[in-house]
Order: C-alpha cells, then sequence, then structure tokens
C-alpha cells in the first residue's frame, strides 16, 4: 500500500484500532443508555446500522438540545430477493421495534427505522433467524449487490441470483466480530458460517478506503442504473443459453458537496469483457486496486471513481489486469441499454403464474388513515406464499401468482381501496431518499416533500400532451445522491433548508449525468421552473426526443438564458 504524503482520515486508524470491527460496541451496548458514542457509531455501519435522531421530536432544553435516538437497520439481500416468510419477519419486526414503516432501498435493501438501542440485538437476531442479516450493509466495504429485476422469470436474468449472491459472499467481512456482538457466536445463518476468521485476505485491517457498491445485470437491460455503481457486470449469454462472460464497469458514484468542484458525481467506464470464469479474479482485482491506492486522506476524495479520474481509466486496467490476471477484451461491442417497466400485471414465462410489480412512492411501507398498504401487503404475501424482489426503484414484484390466486388478489386490494398501480406516468421511476427528519446529512425535504411535487409536474405535462414521455425525476435531501438523482433527466438536489439545487440532462437509460441548471431554487418555485423547460422542450421540433436528451442537447448556458 502506498504510503501517503497527506495524514490518513481519522477513520483509519479507528478501523486499524477497532480489533476486527469490534471496538466498544459490546461494552456500550451493555450500558443502560440511549444512544452510542461517536466512535462506536462509526463501527456499527460495519454492522449494518446507523445511529439517527428524529429531528421533529428535538427539544429545547436548559442544558441544550434533547435528542430522541434511535438506529436505523439496513439488511444484507443480494438482488432484492426475499420469501414470504422471510419479507414477514421484516414486516413484524417494523412493528415490534421499529417505527412501524418498512423502508425500501435504492438498492434492492429494506430498512429499519426507529429502533431503540436496547432493542437492536433482538432485532438482528431475529433477522438472523431468517437466514438474512445486515452485516456489511453500510461502512467501507463492498455492500449489497443489486441484480436486475427478473418479473418473468426469464431463465437468463435468473442465473444471475447466483452471480450476485456469490459476489456478496466473497466479499462479506471475515471478521467474527458480527457473530460475537449480536448473535452469542450462535451462527444460524447458514451463509456466515466461514466468518469466523480474525483476519481480512481482502480487505485487511482498515478495509476500504470507502463504501463501495457492486451492480450486476444482463449487457442491454439497465433497469439497475449500472453505471452508477463501483463496479459492474453486465452478463452476455452464450449459444448454451448460459452466461459465458461480463462487460465490466468501473468508476461509477454520485456523491458530491455543493461549491466543491474537487466532488463530482461519475458515471463508470467500460474497461471490456471477460469470460464467466473471470469473474472474481477480476472482481477481487479491483476491489484491491481501491484499497491499495485508494485517497485514505480525504473522505470526499475516497471513492474509486476519483482514483480512476485521477489516474486514468488505461492505468486503472492495467493494474485490475496485472492483479487478477486476465486481460479484458476491449474489442467486444456491448448492446444499446434500455430499462424494461416491470409495474403492473405481467404473465411469467412459463405461462402459468403472474407477476405483480408494486408500486411503491419512495419505498415507504406504511398503514395509513384508509390506506392500509403494510398490512394488505403483508396479507398478499404470505397467504399466497409469494416470494418477492425488492427493486432498485423502490418498488416491490409480488413473484408465482395463480391465476386464481391474481383474481383474489384484485378483489382484496379493491376491498382495501389499494392500488398497485403508479398514479401517473411520472411516478413510475420516481425516487425520493428519506431525508428529514432522521437522515443525519439532510439539509432539507426529500420524501415527505416529492408527493406534493410530482402531481404539479404531472398536471403541467398533461397540459402540454407531454404525459407519455414523462422524464425521470429524482429528489434527495442533500448532495450525497442516494436517490440517484444526478443520472435521472431531472435531478433535484438539497440546497439548504426548502431549497434545491436543479440537474437536468441525465439518460433516461442511466448512462450520462446531467448538468447543474440552477443551483438554488425555493420549494415552491420548481413547478413554474419546470413549466417553463417543459415549454421549451414541447417546442423544440423534435417531438420523438426526451427530455434528458433534449436538455444534454441545448447547452446549460443556453437553457439558463430561455428561462430568464
Amino acid at each position: 500500500m502506498t504510503t501517503p504524503e497527506k495524514p490518513l482520515d481519522k477513520n483509519e486508524a479507528l478501523k486499524a484500532a477497532s480489533d476486527g470491527l469490534r471496538g466498544n460496541i459490546a461494552q456500550e451496548l451493555a450500558e443502560p443508555t440511549d444512544h452510542f458514542t461517536a466512535e462506536t457509531v462509526n463501527l456499527l455501519k460495519f454492522h449494518g446500522m446507523y445511529q439517527q435522531d428524529d429531528r421533529d421530536k428535538r427539544q429545547k432544553t436548559p442544558d441544550g438540545i434533547k435528542k430522541e435516538y434511535s438506529l436505523m437497520l439496513r439488511g444484507r439481500i443480494p438482488g432484492g430477493r426475499l420469501t414470504a416468510s422471510q419479507y414477514a419477519v421484516w414486516d413484524d419486526l417494523a412493528s415490534q421495534y421499529g417505527s412501524g414503516s418498512l423502508r425500501l432501498t435504492t438498492r434492492q435493501s429494506v430498512q429499519l427505522h426507529g429502533v431503540l438501542k436496547k432493542n437492536v440485538k433482538q432485532t438482528i437476531r431475529a433477522i438472523n433467524k431468517a437466514l438474512l442479516s445486515t452485516i456489511a450493509a453500510c461502512g467501507d466495504v463492498v455492500r449489497n449487490v443489486t441484480e436486475a429485476h427478473n418479473p418473468l422469470g426469464r431463465d437468463d436474468l435468473a442465473q444471475l441470483a447466483e452471480v450476485s449472491d456469490l459476489l456478496s459472499d466473497h466479499f462479506k467481512p471475515r471478521s467474527g466480530a458480527y457473530a460475537e456482538i449480536w448473535l452469542d457466536d450462535q451462527l444460524q445463518h447458514e451463509l456466515q458460517e466461514e466468518i469466523t476468521d480474525q483476519s481480512e485476505p481482502i480487505y485487511g485491517e482498515t478495509y476500504l478506503p470507502r463504501k463501495f457498491k457492486i451492480g450486476v445485470t444482463l449487457a442491454g437491460d439497465n433497469g439497475i442504473d449500472l453505471y452508477t455503481n463501483d463496479m459492474g457486470f453486465a452478463a452476455t449469454i452464450g449459444e448454451n443459453g448460459k452466461i459465458d462472460g461480463y462487460f465490466v464497469f468501473a468508476g461509477g458514484g454520485l456523491g458530491m458537496s455543493h461549491n466543491r468542484p474537487t466532488t463530482f458525481p461519475r458515471v463508470a467506464d467500460l474497461l471490456g469483457w471477460v469470460p464467466a470464469e473471470a469473474l472474481i479474479p477480476i472482481a477481487e482485482g479491483i476491489v484491491i486496486v481501491q484499497r491499495d491506492h485508494g485517497d485514505r486522506t480525504n473522505r470526499k476524495h475516497a471513492r474509486l471513481k476519483y482514483l480512476i479520474h485521477d489516474r486514468g481509466v488505461d492505468w486503472f486496467r492495467s493494474e485490475v489486469e496485472s492483479r487478477a490476471g486476465v486481460q479484458f477484451d476491449v474489442e467486444k461491442k456491448l448492446p444499446e441499454w434500455n430499462t424494461p417497466s416491470y409495474l403492473g400485471w405481467q404473465r411469467q414465462a412459463n405461462g402459468k403464474t403472474w407477476a405483480l410489480g408494486f408500486h411503491t412512492l419512495s419505498g415507504r411501507i406504511i398503514d395509513r388513515p384508509g390506506y392500509p398498504l403494510k398490512s394488505a401487503l403483508r396479507e398478499i404475501i404470505t397467504t399466497y406464499d409469494l416470494n418477492v424482489q425488492i427493486t432498485a426503484d423502490q418498488d416491490l414484484i409480488l413473484l408465482g401468482i395463480t391465476d386464481e390466486a391474481k383474481a383474489a388478489i384484485e378483489n382484496r386490494l379493491a376491498e382495501l381501496g389499494i392500488n398497485p398501480e403508479s398514479p401517473a406516468t411520472i411516478y413510475d421511476r420516481a425516487l425520493a431518499c428519506p431525508a428529514l427528519p432522521t437522515c443525519g446529512l439532510a439539509i432539507t425535504e426529500s420524501e415527505r416533500y416529492l408527493p406534493n411535487l410530482l402531481p404539479e409536474l404531472q398536471k403541467i405535462l398533461d397540459e402540454l400532451n407531454l404525459a407519455h414521455k414523462a422524464p425521470v425525476v429524482r429528489m434527495t435531501g442533500c448532495p450525497n445522491g442516494c436517490a440517484r438523482p444526478y443520472s435521472a433527466e431531472i435531478g433535484i438536489v438539497g440546497r439548504t433548508l426548502g431549497a434545491y439545487a436543479v440537474f437536468v440532462g441525465g439518460d433516461p437509460e442511466g448512462t450520462r449525468i446531467g448538468d447543474l441548471l440552477n443551483d438554488n431554487v425555493k420549494a415552491e418555485e420548481l413547478a413554474d421552473l419546470f413549466r417553463k423547460l417543459f415549454r421549451l422542450w414541447k417546442t423544440s421540433g423534435r417531438p420523438e426526443e426526451s427530455f434528458g436528451d433534449f436538455t444534454h442537447r441545448v447547452p446549460v448556458s443556453e437553457l439558463q438564458r430561455a428561462l430568464a
């Protein structure tokens, strides 16, 4: 590992001194306090949780601000695949120990919010008993592996499950700390049986410089936004119907900081194609190059995207090849991308069963007065023993529904007043991060504001007869980009309380980053801004052009002049 000229970030020393991610977690867990200390909070991320406080419930006292602490737990669920019984466990835990809601993430996982410190251990033990885990769902490690959606049960896409499981298991931390602290060494998860070593052969004692994200899909299917991952694999299918290789991508990532040009979102570069047997050597090579050369002096410059930007793609490709002992085929042609829809009822490939793509705006599954979404999904999934797949767009796909069950489900949803379809086209792929009140990084609203904005945008699209071309809209409460705003056609990014930066020009298929159009737009002015933009789009003279392509083709400076 190269010796940096600058001093290491303080997190590096914390990881090195943590005794394999143990730190003081066990001691503090046993203390009768309602929160963990700052150093322990940083180690808890590797165990799959963030400590938070609800800003809506903060109280001023003579001694300062009184906070109501809780933890957010996140699952390690490769490909977002759950059985009916596993889904029921998450549902139960949300009610028993959480805030009453499930939160589907943009990385096909589940988050439980509002878990109290005293209940964390019981929660993790219940998750583990269901053959699931929270290990390394956060922290400076390879996190949850995303996988192309497979609503139709296609054989080619089904092969990706083994790939994402293999990658997830290969890069899971080997430290026994997780089992010792949370499970009292009783490893009930069959995939954790080997996680008892005290050494980390891939990560080393300081793990990675920053978080690392992997996506797996078929070449041509970009439903998971492959280009936004640190590392991506797009499988190709041979004449025998089996995966014969992968196009390999590296260097994507969306976090940035306002007014700091050295930070920026970036889409991944195509390194080339490799045969199927090279999957693990190449994946490990990419991770190790980042481990050895990633910036450990500045966490805002520590992602793989900055290493590739600074050193160049050719240098990075050569480094990976030398470690993996595999040469990339840089001549093989990549097919065009598309983003297939999974929403609504679709007949599966076997011709016998159905899939239901169930829209859940912002991934929030909760019972509200007159709209018992959480109860309805629990009832349907468990009654008919349905497998589910969480999508990268914060929705659920219910799988294996018979004709008889389909009719019964439709009737039951109608009785409860639950609509599984999205309200209008602009909702289909809209995303929002949780933001306020629980995310500690949030500057302003996201999840709670998007339902107010989308109807206004849809109304404008309807007035201009553009609804059939509704753009992809994504909103975040801060510039870290958890809901992938920068690769969307419209990215709305928290700038300050009640105001947002607006990005336009992303690709509908997620292969490019948008441009900053306006650095500071008040929430109440967003609809008027997009009314003007949509009118410009309408009168551009290219009726088949998407909004993202229009705002990419027309220079930002020209758009700004037209808006002014």
